[in-house]
């Protein structure tokens, strides 16, 4: 599922995923190029739903502007956080006529809408939606998807919990966040099949205090594994909290580096290094392949595989070494839980394994996938259905 060679979009057929490319590089383009990459020059904005400064999904992004700003010479920046998303559509005409910029980054899945229209009010400007499906030929889409992450944590938190039960504090029930829950699942019960998760909703990405009472919640209820989806450490923060009282709990970050909010409670984490995905796009801007004309077809993907979802408490510590032993002497069949991580990593880049492949069923008892059968990308992008495992209905 990549876009690396070529501009393409990929579309599922059956259990492939087949690549289609995209329409030539227009008058536009070919423009570009003649200016040379040293004097063209690119000018992109970046819209956050939440503030930088908060350890999560805006941070990760804005730590991709920064890296990308100091070192692509011909690039320009500017970001806004803290948008709330039904006022993303002034936000979008500020930087598009205030600024003047060429590119802008929308990201969160409500400013979908919002950018679809920035997009047909300014047709000589380009826009990308983070997670969204609607495209034209000046908006695309792009994604770097963290399921297969949370599968590999999924399986740590099934080997360490003691009382079969492992939390999930969701930010809202949209087929991100599900994916999430159910590839968590999924891992937790290949190492521990009696296990449920048990999830507890905020209907916000940002709310340090619902994500307080949502982690309490949890743990009350016996969940001594956490993991989740929303914007800030809280949750880790409040694991740490219980673990320095005595009663550990295990919790996995996210998006982010958090083990120094919780260096007792956290084994790993899913972490997000959205740099490779926009420096491919800004640097197909900048030479001329994408243009204000040819993007109705890009739609990013992108995986472990890619090198964008990697997991670890920290890049370049994938597990927590406080709890590497207890992961090295809980077995799964004739491998330990430590080993399996490692070889699903290594299975999951060689497109050899993938969590979501059948048979599973639903936490009604109903087959969704068949023996053998992997989920296509339609099928990950509208999931609103939980796993076996998982307590309780996806709000609708």
């Amino acid at each position: 599922m990549s876009v690396h060679h070529g501009l393409r979009r990929w579309i599922p057929v059956g259990n492939l995923m087949v690549a289609a490319a995209m329409a030539p590089a227009s008058a536009e383009a070919s423009a570009r190029l003649a200016a040379g990459p040293d004097e063209q020059k690119l000018k992109a904005a970046w819209i956050y739903v939440s503030p930088v400064g908060d350890m999560g999904f805006a941070f990760g992004h804005d730590q991709a502007r920064k890296t990308l700003a100091a070192k692509l010479p011909w690039l320009t920046t500017v970001y806004a956080e803290a948008v709330p998303e039904s006022n993303v559509d002034r936000f979008l005409a500020r930087y598009v006529v205030e600024q003047n910029v060429d590119v802008v980054f929308t990201c969160s899945f409500g400013f979908m809408d919002g950018t679809v229209a920035a997009a047909k009010k300014f047709p000589n400007k380009m826009f990308f939606h983070c997670a969204g499906f609607k495209r034209g030929p000046n908006s695309g889409n792009y994604w770097g998807d963290l399921y297969q992450a949370y599968y590999l944590n999924g399986l740590m938190a099934g080997a360490l919990t003691r009382s079969g039960k492992v939390g999930y504090v969701a930010a809202h029930p949209i087929p991100e966040v599900v994916r999430h829950i159910n590839a968590y699942a999924l891992g937790v019960r290949a190492v521990n099949p009696n296990a449920e998760v048990r999830v507890r909703w905020l209907y916000a990405w940002y709310d340090p205090a619902k994500a307080r009472e949502a982690t309490e919640a949890l743990i009350a209820e016996g969940c001594d594994a956490l993991a989740f989806t929303e914007d800030t450490a809280t949750v880790v923060q409040v694991a740490e909290e219980y673990t320095r009282k005595g009663k550990p709990v295990y919790c996995f970050s996210h998006y982010s580096p958090m083990e120094q909010f919780g260096p007792d409670s956290v084994v790993s984490g899913e972490l997000m290094d959205w740099t490779p995905l926009y420096e491919d796009i800004l640097t197909r801007i900048h030479t001329g392949a994408m243009t204000t004309n040819n993007l109705q077809d890009v739609d990013y993907f992108w995986l472990m595989r890619e090198g964008v979802a990697q997991i670890g408490t920290q890049f370049g510590e994938p597990i927590n070494p406080k709890f590497v032993d207890a992961l090295k002497t809980s077995m799964v069949g004739n491998v330990s839980a430590y080993d399996l991580v490692f070889q699903r990593i290594d299975e999951m880049k060689a497109l050899k394994f993938d969590p979501f492949t059948g048979p599973i069923r639903d936490n009604t008892g109903a087959l969704r996938l068949k023996e053998g059968q992997r989920a296509t990308l339609k099928d990950l992008t509208t999931i609103d259905w939980f796993v076996e495992g998982v307590v309780g209905k996806v709000p609708r």
